[in-house]
């Protein structure tokens, strides 16, 4: 009896020995399982971490290179700031030097219009109303405060200028003589400043200006009245420029 025992004990462990084996496979696999879907998601969560690591160090680079250009643009901004310095330092100079310019140049001016007027004064008397007005216009824009000292300049300059174009043209306009005590119209004609002669409107009187004398001189000859009506068209272009003649010397006029 106790044999049998036995040996249904000895089959009944061998009928077990396969199932647990089979059991301990399976414990075996699925812990295998597990780990695999453990190390899955450590390796997605070390994934993770690179990526998140990849992108502060790539955001770091990028705030590093803005920096060194923050650090360029201010450096940049330094040398500007500098020039711009000694810039406002070199204008302050010449505003400095301009004043003094000024406080030189306008008695300049000053002494200028002066000897304008006594030149006109000295000067062959055509236009005589139109000078005198050009010289008490600037006489009155010198201390003018709203006008530059570079326009004030311009405007003596070109009065100067008209009167030294007066020397090298040919002009003919009417104006008022005044001849003994009366005044007349009359046809004037200038030749630069070699001679200015006249022709009294409505009448055959001619005469011409004694520069030595400072008188008008009347011219008895014909021929003069030609050469004077002659002269007129030149210089208003109604004929052809042409050689004139024009009375100078009283002397030889009046002799003649």
């Amino acid at each position: 009896m106790s044999r049998t025992w036995h040996s249904l004990l000895i089959l009944a462990c061998l009928a077990a020995g396969p199932v647990l084996a089979q059991d301990t496979v399976r414990e075996i696999e699925q812990e295998g399982i597990e780990r695999t879907s453990d190390g899955r998601a450590v390796q997605q969560q070390v994934d993770k971490l690179h990526s998140e690591s990849r992108d502060l160090v790539d955001e770091y680079y990028a705030h590093l290179k803005l920096v060194d250009g923050l650090k360029l643009y201010n450096a940049m901004l330094q040398r500007q700031l500098q020039n711009q310095t000694e810039e406002i330092s070199i204008l302050q100079n010449s505003i400095a030097d301009v004043a003094t310019v000024e406080r030189q140049i306008l008695p300049i001016m000053s002494r200028m219009i002066d000897g304008l007027e006594q030149f006109i004064g000295f000067d062959v008397p055509f236009l005589i109303e139109e000078r005198e007005n050009r010289v008490a216009d600037l006489r009155a824009l010198l201390p003018r405060a709203d006008v530059t000292v570079a326009e004030k300049t311009r405007r003596v300059m070109e009065a100067y200028q008209i009167e030294n174009d007066y020397g090298r043209t040919i002009e003919a306009y009417r104006g008022k003589l005044d001849l003994a005590s009366a005044s007349f119209d009359a046809d004037f004609l200038r030749v630069g400043r070699v001679a200015l002669m006249y022709r009294v409107v409505g009448s055959d009187d001619i005469g011409f200006w004694d520069q030595e004398g400072k008188q008008w001189v009347p011219l008895s000859s014909g021929r003069w009245r030609r050469y004077v009506d002659q002269g007129l068209k030149v210089a208003r272009q109604e004929i052809a420029p042409e050689l004139i003649s024009v009375a100078i010397d009283p002397a030889q006029e009046v002799q003649r």
